[in-house]
């Protein structure tokens, strides 16, 4: 008889091969309605004999059906082919762009946390002063535009009017700067209102009330407080932002030309590159489950309630 761990890992395993068979045929069927790679490998100009030798060669010439189960043996055995552009095999070549999507990810994080924890406990301890209006309305602006136009802005003041940072390519510690700042603005101002709503929110327990009549000061009712109960859903939030760069990055990446899973990602869509397509979306469903799984985790430890429930 499996205990209660023994149980929630092999649910934990069971999910995670459902969300990759689900993934892996949905991107399947979509790359295959999108348009014909032997048109793309072919080039202009090309006979409709070699067109046909390369769908031969790549198995495309085959009925959907056979090929979706040859795809779906090959996923198994972790073999998405080899790349329609470079030849090398698809897993190796995304897995060379890991660590720099890891590398950014990272980054961005670590400066979203440093820049939203602060302001979202000082814009929830002081919910009527008139900094805090002014706080609020740049966090709802923030909120609203888009990361891309956040890099852009970026980009066209620090890397072509001052001339200070580079925009293009990972090519040393300065180059981090406008990538990582881009993602870290679009994610702050959810975290900021989360940490406010959360500060504010305890000064109305009824356990605050009590610490406050005892004679605690506002240092200790906020250290003491309202910050455990606050970053208990930060915690939550940053998983889940964690989560979304690994996934959703592609765009920043595209505009600095960072060489990491988003920018080959954009790139294969474009060139009709399945295997490539296919191995980079495997490997970030994989990390965006064990992302999440790592957090829920470490939500349940800092929540003396969750302790003792099931993992």
């Amino acid at each position: 008889m499996l205990n209660r761990r023994g149980k929630a890992l092999w649910s934990r395993i069971i999910q995670l091969l459902i969300l990759l068979w689900s993934v892996s045929t949905v991107l399947f069927l979509l790359l295959r309605l999108s348009g014909d790679p032997a048109l793309i490998l072919a080039g202009e100009g090309a006979t409709p004999e070699i067109i046909e030798a390369i769908r031969i060669a790549n198995g495309f010439d085959k009925p959907l059906i056979t090929q979706y189960f040859v795809f779906i043996r090959d996923v198994i055995n972790l073999d998405f082919g080899n790349s329609l552009v470079n030849s090398q095999p698809a897993l190796s070549f995304v897995l060379q762009y890991l660590p720099s999507t890891l590398k950014l990810t990272f980054l961005a994080i670590v400066f979203n946390t440093i820049v939203a924890i602060p302001a979202g406990i000082w814009l929830g301890a002081k919910p009527n002063q008139r900094k805090r209006r002014v706080l609020s309305t740049i966090v709802s602006v923030a909120q609203g535009t888009p990361s891309y136009v956040i890099g852009l802005v970026l980009i066209q003041i620090f890397a072509v009017w001052l001339g200070w940072l580079p925009s293009i390519a990972n090519t040393g510690p300065g180059a981090w700067i406008l990538p990582t700042a881009t993602l870290a603005f679009a994610l702050a101002p959810n975290l900021i209102r989360v940490l406010a709503a959360n500060v504010e929110d305890t000064t109305r327990q009824d356990y605050y009330r009590t610490a406050k009549a005892n004679g605690a000061n506002p240092t200790e009712l906020l250290i003491k407080h309202s910050l455990p109960n606050a970053l208990l859903s930060a915690t939550s939030l940053l998983g889940a932002q964690f989560a979304f760069l690994l996934s959703g990055a592609l765009i920043t990446e595209f505009i600095f030309a960072w060489p990491g899973l988003g920018l080959i990602l954009v790139q294969s869509i474009t060139n009709l590159d399945f295997p490539t397509v296919q191995a980079t979306v495997f490997v970030v469903a994989c990390l965006v489950f064990f992302v999440n799984l790592v957090m829920d985790q470490v939500f349940r430890l800092a929540d003396p309630r969750l302790r003792k429930s099931q993992l």
